[in-house]
């Protein structure tokens, strides 16, 4: 009798058990993340038609992988849908096969050029082929196909201008979707070596209300090192890069026009006479790990022209993206804690080549440029100036030794000799060792010696301007000196409390003629801290409080600038985001101590559904007015709003506005000091996945106070830029487009046509 109470006890209890938890939670206590798991790949005979369907043999050998972990929101829990991949390989390509299941009515995906997928729903591999965590390949589809790639660097940041040639199809089933994917080894670098051993991790992004990211190989959010914590392909042998020549000939034809005259407006337009020129690209492929590159005549150009920055109060050079494709690869080596290497610095090449190399844990970049038009630079300690110079050739190395984990030891030399005299040059080294763990310590010291040519009349709006204790002018007048710069950093990065300690010092005399250093003269101490909290709940699933505090100093010893900027950002349902700051500061300028700057940021940035993304951010508050019109500084009131929509009618059209808008008042009497805003509208519409359409039309309406009372420089200005382009792979390119640019001379009321240009490129790749 007592056997069968216990009996019936028992039963009873695993009832109850059952109602009250559901099966989902006995899965959940059963489910063990993967971590650092390893796959063996197997070869086969055949080829894949890549079109999403798997009805080809060979993918019934195929090595499978599964047991994906959701990494966020959750953390190393089960995902509530099913993943798998499918890899093998023959002598060619690498075969990947993407299932993901899902109720085919809420997959989200877009009919979008390459590269525009992220904000659909997608999936793919990342592959560190060297398996020393330096960088490693991001390679992603959307739920039909569409391509988007990426390189991971070794911090964590991407580079969204990495490109490959690879083939995609997919498909949306009544399970979801599925994508076949084939990357030519051609497209790949890795080891020279009989068989392969690559870092791997298969990735899914699945957009809903919460963004849910799902992976093979589990990640630890307290382990600051990304790709070390990816699995392993092992099996891959007797590959072979399949291409060592690579030519990338173009023809360009355009025709343009301009205004006869600014001073006189109506004095007409003139249209210059159509041209055409046919350029080279060239690259070799000296071994699996190295390669040379060889551009003449190369048309540099760029088939979208650089959004307009609101610069009226910035006495600092504005920095702009690299977005030439020449100067994209190797990019992950070019950078540094100081911006030594700057691309753009070479602006107008008539000649450029580059040598990229993998040796062991050592990677090599050389990179020479023949500038047509070069932009010169000077840093100060309260402005930067910006002249155009003529002539000049660039010489740059890079090197970088990867030691573990993230860790690496590098150095870097830079030479720019002007033609007709003047030369700068910089020489350094920088390292990042990363120890117990979620600790890393930063630093880089770089010196340079500047011999100024000796021009006064290019560098005539620098006046009388002189620094380092009155010891040189500012002006080209054939100086030479040395300068240094030096940066250290001791951070901490780790699942709930992180830190970054940053000091910092630029020398009065420290210039960097191939980077993008703004303001020298300083030393500048920064610590960061703040806290990550994740709820999960269903409202708010994150929220990090922090705290900013500084100060710097000019080489004098004499303080220039403090501040405290207290953060606390929220993540909310529907990928929205939320932060507010506040900014206490006290600042020196032109020898006056601003000691009230108070300044208040509200942003929101979210993406609700699949068809609306945003992002407002409103700072309010007093700034100092640095314009150089006004016969000294004060502190103004000040507003700046930015607003951007990303619309999306159909799959197929995509519309972008923007608006930026700041103003700024004198304190005595609110008048403006400048009052300036941009509105920047891209309408996209992708006829297939080849042929896509462009329109952008941006407009710049703004005055400035000129120094004397209610008296302002005024100007707008119309931008129209149509662009149609049929591009079958990321090099394999035509298009055709023109600008259109009108000017409303004090802002009256009429457009006078300004510029135009129309232009057509064609190029294609062979590989052979």
């Amino acid at each position: 009798m007592r056997t069968y109470r216990l009996l019936s006890h028992a039963v009873l209890m695993t009832a109850l058990s059952i109602l009250t938890f559901p099966p989902a939670a006995f899965t959940q206590d059963l489910f063990k993340p993967q971590y650092k798991p390893i796959l063996q790949v197997t070869r086969v005979t055949g080829t894949v038609e890549v079109d999403g369907r798997f009805d080809e043999p060979l993918w019934r050998d195929a090595a499978k992988a599964e047991g994906f972990t959701e990494n966020d929101p959750g953390d190393q829990i089960k995902p509530p849908v099913e993943s798998r991949a499918l890899i093998t390989y023959n002598e060619s390509y690498l075969y990947i096969g993407l299932i993901a299941y899902d109720d085919p009515k809420s997959v989200r995906y877009s009919l979008r050029d390459r590269d525009a997928i992220f904000r659909d729903d997608y999936f793919g591999i990342m592959l560190d082929t060297y398996g020393d965590a330096c960088w490693g390949y991001e390679i992603f589809v959307n739920p039909i196909g569409i391509q988007g790639d990426l390189r991971m660097l070794n911090d964590g940041n991407e580079d969204m201008t990495f490109d490959i040639v690879w083939e995609s199809r997919g498909i949306v089933t009544d399970s979801g979707y599925q994508v076949e994917i084939a990357i030519p080894f051609s497209s790949l670098r890795f080891p020279d070596k009989p068989e392969q051993t690559w870092r791997a991790n298969f990735w899914r992004d699945r957009q809903r209300e919460v963004r849910n990211r799902y992976s093979w190989a589990a990640i630890n959010r307290d382990d600051p090192c990304f790709i070390c914590q990816w699995g392993t392909l092992t099996g891959i042998s007797g590959i072979k890069p399949g291409s060592r020549l690579e030519l990338l000939p173009n023809i360009i034809a355009y025709q343009s026009g301009q205004l006869r005259t600014y001073d006189h407006p109506d004095s007409g337009f003139v249209d210059g006479d159509p041209d055409a020129e046919v350029s080279l690209n060239a690259r070799y492929g000296l071994s699996s790990n190295a390669s040379a590159e060889l551009s003449v005549n190369p048309d540099f150009s760029q088939v979208e022209s650089d959004a307009t920055q609101i610069d009226v109060n910035s006495p600092f050079a504005l920095f702009y993206e690299e977005r030439r494709p020449f100067f994209q690869e190797g990019s992950d080596l070019y950078g540094s804690f100081i911006d030594v290497i700057y691309t753009r610095s070479i602006a107008d090449p008539e000649v450029a080549a580059k040598l990229t190399g993998k040796f062991g844990g050592t990677s090599v970049a050389y990179m020479l440029g023949r500038d047509e038009r070069t932009p010169l630079l000077v840093p100060q300690s309260e402005r930067s100036y910006l002249w155009q110079g003529g002539k000049s050739t660039s010489n740059i190395v890079r090197a970088k030794h990867q030691i573990n984990d993230g860790s690496f030891i590098g150095a870097m030399v830079t030479d720019r000799r002007l033609e007709g005299g003047g030369a700068g040059s910089v020489v350094g080294m920088d390292a990042s060792f990363r120890f117990l763990k979620n600790y890393r310590i930063e630093g880089q010291y770089v010196g340079s010696r500047t011999d100024e040519p000796n021009d006064t009349l290019l560098s005539e709006s620098a006046g009388g301007a002189r620094f380092a204790d009155n010891k040189h002018s500012v002006a080209f007048d054939g100086e030479d000196y040395w300068g240094h710069a030096t940066y250290l950093s001791l951070e901490r990065s780790a699942r709930v409390w992180n830190v970054n300690l940053d000091l910092r010092e630029h020398s009065p005399t420290f210039r960097a003629d191939n980077g993008f250093v703004t303001r020298n003269n300083n030393r500048t101490v920064d610590l960061w801290t703040g806290l990550n909290f994740r709820r999960n709940g269903r409202l708010i699933q994150r929220w990090e409080p922090s705290i900013g505090v500084g100060r710097m100093w000019d080489f004098d010893g004499t303080r220039k600038d403090e501040w405290l900027v207290p953060h606390l950002e929220m993540q909310f349902i529907g990928q929205t985001f939320v932060w507010v700051e506040y900014l206490w500061s006290r600042e020196l300028f032109r020898d006056v101590w601003f000691d009230k700057i108070r300044r208040a940021t509200l942003g929101v940035n979210g993406r609700p559904s699949e068809f609306l993304s945003f992002e407002v951010n409103a700072n309010v508050g007093r700034y100092i007015a640095r314009s150089g019109a006004l016969p000294e500084a004060v502190l103004g009131d000040g507003t700046n709003l930015f607003l951007w929509l990303s619309l999306k009618p159909t799959k197929q059209l995509l519309i972008e506005p923007r608006i930026e808008y700041s103003k700024l008042d004198h304190p005595d009497g609110g008048a403006n000091i400048y009052d300036v805003y941009v509105t920047r509208t891209r309408f996209s519409y992708q006829f297939t996945r080849e042929w896509f359409l462009r329109i952008v039309v941006e407009y710049v309406n703004g005055k400035e106070s000129t120094g004397t009372p209610g008296e302002y420089d005024k100007q707008a200005f119309l931008s129209v830029e149509p662009l149609l382009s049929y591009k079958l792979n990321p090099f394999t390119i035509f298009y055709i487009g023109s600008t259109h640019d009108y000017w409303d001379q004090n802002q009256e009321g009429k457009l006078y046509r300004s510029s135009q240009r129309f232009f057509a490129k064609f190029q294609y790749l062979f590989r052979i």
